[in-house]
């Protein structure tokens, strides 16, 4: 059985919701961000009992078929920005829809109905807060900043920064003073619009 767990979206939460759910007596077979796939299934009593478990992480159980969509769709962006090193050999839409294996016409606009922006808007929210964190661990340059993010240019970059952020990269890099989001607070927030 898969279960779809929202705010799980960090190597930690991983760690914790394994080790929370093993001790249940679950026996986990694999797990991602945002999904649990456990040995055989779980009755109304267990499901419950999971589901307080996970809110006292501050995770939610999922069961909205709709929600778990959103969510697979956050996760396998995230994934890809936060995670993955590799460009996408393919577009950002080709990428989610092999990787959810979905239309994904259908997915952009069940994720814009629900959330109230658009999956391009989500992927460049995501991009920029990689990029502070890159530029807050100064080890890179922009320009190899805006190389590992995919842009085609340190000129795109920038202005897509300052679009989001109202601050240059460089002021930024160096501010050093501006706080970065955890990704469970963006996760958060965006979903309370």
């Amino acid at each position: 059985m898969k279960l779809y767990i929202k705010y799980m979206v960090s190597n930690c939460c991983k760690l914790m919701v394994k080790e929370k759910l093993s001790a249940l007596g679950l026996t986990i077979k694999n797990v991602g961000l945002g999904e649990v796939d456990i040995d055989g299934d779980v009755d109304v009593t267990q499901l419950s009992v999971i589901q307080k478990t996970l809110h006292k992480m501050g995770l939610e159980l999922m069961i909205d078929n709709k929600l778990i969509q959103i969510e697979r769709i956050k996760t396998a962006i995230i994934d890809m920005v936060h995670y993955s090193n590799e460009a996408p050999e393919k577009t950002y839409s080709a990428y989610i829809s092999e990787k959810l294996e979905g239309d994904y016409p259908y997915m952009a606009n069940l994720f814009s109905e629900t959330t109230g922006y658009t999956i391009q808007q989500f992927i460049i929210v995501q991009k920029i807060e990689r990029a502070k964190e890159l530029i807050t661990y100064n080890e890179l340059s922009l320009s190899a900043i805006a190389t590992k993010l995919h842009y085609s240019s340190l000129g795109h970059f920038s202005n897509q920064f300052k679009k989001v952020t109202g601050l240059t990269p460089s002021f930024f890099k160096a501010l050093k003073t501006k706080k970065r989001l955890a990704l469970d607070e963006i996760l958060k927030n965006s979903t309370k619009n």
